[in-house]
């Protein structure tokens, strides 16, 4: 006996033009406000690129609002979201405000079905991010 299942929307791992563990490029800047650091990631955050993304995490003392900016991440893994997750951790024990933005639909919805939308502090784009530091009870996604 074989079951199907068919999926509705399914989603590819990979996209045509996006070559699966493409680097991971990390850009530090500095917010509007003073005591703001905005990690621009782009390319996928995979097992491959912790170690890099852990030390522009955390080789420099922390800041008073740590935004981590998805935009330019087509994909996270498991080990990555475990990263995300850690320093959420990392900075709560520092009294460090940490929002992560910018995630697609794919992040947004891997975010979604381990509920980590209801423990990272979601916004949509890094201004609203450097708008609105209070808590989020939703993501404005």
């Amino acid at each position: 006996m074989s079951i199907s299942v068919r999926v509705a929307n399914p989603i590819a791992y990979t996209g045509p033009t996006m070559p699966f563990d493409s680097p991971l490029n990390i850009e530090r800047t500095t917010g509007a406000e003073p005591g703001t650091v905005i990690l621009r990631l782009t390319g996928t955050l995979t097992l491959a690129a912790i170690l890099e993304l852990r030390s522009h995490l955390r080789d420099v003392e922390p800041p008073q609002l740590m935004i981590i900016d998805l935009t330019g991440v087509p994909y996270v893994d498991s080990a990555g979201m475990s990263e995300i997750v850690n320093h959420e951790i990392y900075c709560r024990e520092k009294q460090v405000r940490m929002i992560v933005t910018g995630a697609n639909r794919r992040v947004f919805d891997m975010l979604k079905t381990t509920h980590l939308d209801k423990i990272l502090t979601l916004k949509s784009t890094v201004e609203k991010a450097e708008a609105n530091q209070g808590p989020s009870a939703t993501p404005d996604l």
